[in-house]
């Protein structure tokens, strides 16, 4: 499925008006299932399908190691992405219908409690360390990686970043929960978690839910080009996580953890 839709518009420059070729950014519900059960269901950009719901059951913490997949492909439609787990591999499916319903806009939203919002884990355990000089170029690196936003200019994106600045991994998706699922699931089903020794950087804010998602897969610094929210940062001091806000024009905030930045 084309993450991009190709169509005709009019567009009005003044008092003047002409039909142009354009194209929007797709956006798709992906329905996901464990074997027979629907899990959750969350409105996604097409495109590295197995590592979003690869992604999102690890960090909502309903997976823990990779090789309890046995299978994962799409079931009947390219909307829908069925998981098989080993035979030996025990979820409670009750509890996952009572709580999960995601959506693109906020990865939490659609949880049946409060309770079921905040997943258990443990402080990050790092000792990885970032240069300010570092930091300050990220936003321009993963803004010239993205191809889908330089097309359609609305998508969020997600990118895996070393110390010296260096662009390991990125992946868009119109949900930026979605691309923080889809970039952490490639290194999940690589067998490469936890992600000590990578800089998470987003596109658009850091809400609650990127923040998490990010310490359970175990990521040390997380660096936005917006601005954090307040249980963003209480989260992030709670769990030894450098959190970095407004990275843009060479200066940034830094929340939490800032000794990790040199």
């Amino acid at each position: 499925m084309d993450p991009l839709l190709r169509l005709s518009l009019t567009r009005v420059t003044g008092d003047k008006r002409s039909v142009v070729d354009d194209v929007v950014v797709v956006e798709e519900p992906l329905e996901i299932r464990m074997g027979e059960k629907p899990v959750s269901v969350t409105m996604r950009t097409p495109g590295d399908d197995f590592e979003l719901a690869a992604g999102f059951l690890f960090t909502e913490g309903i997976l823990q190691r990779p090789d309890a997949i046995e299978s994962i492909r799409h079931w009947g439609s390219e909307n829908v992405v069925r998981i098989g787990l080993r035979t030996d591999v025990k979820i409670d499916l009750q509890k996952l219908a009572r709580n999960f319903y995601a959506t693109s806009s906020c990865g939490v939203c659609g949880k049946a409690s409060i309770d079921a919002i905040r997943i258990q884990t443990k402080p990050v355990v790092s000792s990885m360390h970032v240069s300010g000089a570092t930091l300050s170029r990220l936003p321009d690196v993963l803004r010239r990686s993205q191809s889908l936003f330089e097309s359609s200019g609305a998508i969020h994106a997600a990118g895996l970043f070393s110390a010296d600045g260096s662009l390991s991994l990125l992946r868009e998706d119109i949900g930026r929960h979605n691309a923080v699922d889809k970039v952490i699931g490639a290194r999940f089903l690589a067998g490469r978690t936890p992600i000590s020794d990578e800089i998470l950087m987003v596109s658009g804010r850091a809400g609650f839910e990127v923040v998490q998602k990010a310490i359970i897969a175990g990521i040390p610094i997380i660096a936005a080009v917006g601005a954090p929210s307040s249980l963003a940062v209480e989260l992030a001091k709670e769990m030894n996580v450098t959190l970095i806000g407004f990275v843009r024009e060479g200066k940034f905030n830094v929340y939490s953890g800032a000794e990790r930045i040199v």
